[in-house]
């Protein structure tokens, strides 16, 4: 018995080690009263229609209507940017973003999508989705072109990454090697409303969707042991290749989150800190899982079901052998 002894003592260890599950985050509401006006844009634009924007800055094909930020319009290689100019110092954040993609394109023929930004950089131009490559901080992509043939995902598929400036995102297959965890959202050519939340809290990054005109938050990402400094930019961009797509922003909220945090984080200089994760798993490991959320949990149920299942038969094999000696 001292064998299977063993086997539930082994089982035991890793259900110990895969630790509690995350439980949901509950996002804001969205009442004004946390609401940081000088990290929001919002309706109406100031300086719309000119680059007088007290707040916001914006470059290439990027246009200001009453209605709408366009990055870019349904055209061919074109790229475009908005982003705030107020450096951001809170530790706890909640960005909601009103969004619009939308296009001529039929199934599979267009693109290429949009990224928001929580960067070092700011009004850089560059080959990820209209920004700079090797940034400093967090993207969240929003991907409705699959440049990987063999990718067995579906499109469009939101995606998260974090980079401390040594990381580059690779288009051709669809940032995979970097990405954290993501999910597939019908986000182009709705008739309704499409809505994503970003919420950045104590080490916990967790991205939501209100997409299916259901007035609800719909969970997207979730991962813990995320590392963000304060002082960053938030931002929006968006690139089209051979094909293309209008890509808008109708608003981006900002909220505060007042969250407390242990005495110890007062002596930390979160200006300093290096964007960073803290993975079980390289994010390369998501080659093998066409999903990609494998950040869901160390341990999923049916993987815990069948790790008790082997320390049961474990046990059962022991016994059996031990109860021959006797015969």
């Amino acid at each position: 018995m001292a064998a299977g002894a063993q086997l539930v003592a082994v089982a035991l260890l890793l259900l110990a080690g895969a630790g509690p599950r995350l439980a949901p985050a509950e996002l804001t509401d969205g009442n004004s009263e946390h609401l940081k006006r000088e990290h929001s844009l919002m309706k109406p634009y100031q300086g719309a229609g000119s680059a007088a924007m007290p707040l916001w800055d914006f470059q290439g094909s990027t246009m200001v209507t009453s209605q709408y930020v366009r990055l870019t319009p349904d055209e061919r290689s074109r790229e475009g940017s908005i982003w705030n100019r107020v450096p951001c110092f809170l530790k706890d954040w909640e960005l909601h973003v009103h969004f619009r993609i939308h296009g001529a394109g039929k199934k599979n023929l267009h693109g290429d999508g949009l990224a928001l930004w929580y960067t070092q950089e700011r009004l850089v131009p560059g080959p990820v989705f209209g920004s700079r490559d090797n940034f400093h901080g967090l993207a969240i992509f929003l991907d409705t072109y699959p440049n990987d043939e063999a990718t067995e995902r579906v499109f469009p598929y939101i995606s998260a990454m974090v980079n401390n400036g040594s990381l580059t995102y690779d288009h051709s297959k669809d940032g995979r090697w970097t990405e954290l965890a993501g999910c597939t959202a019908e986000i182009r050519n709705q008739n309704h409303d499409t809505f994503l939340a970003v919420r950045y809290s104590r080490g916990r990054l967790t991205v939501m969707t209100d997409v299916e005109d259901k007035n609800e938050w719909k969970n997207c990402i979730d991962i813990a042991g995320v590392q963000l400094p304060t002082g960053y930019f938030f931002g929006a961009s968006a690139g089209t290749g051979d094909l293309s797509d209008n890509h808008d922003i109708i608003s981006m909220k900002l909220f505060q989150l007042m969250v407390e945090h242990p005495l110890e984080d007062d002596t930390v200089d979160w200006t300093k800190i290096e964007p960073s994760v803290s993975l079980l798993k390289s994010p390369k490991d998501n080659v093998d899982d066409p999903t990609g959320n494998f950040r869901s949990g160390p341990l999923t149920g049916w993987k815990v079901f069948l790790l008790l299942l082997c320390a049961l038969l474990g046990i059962i094999v022991c016994a059996v052998e031990r109860n021959k000696r006797f015969y």
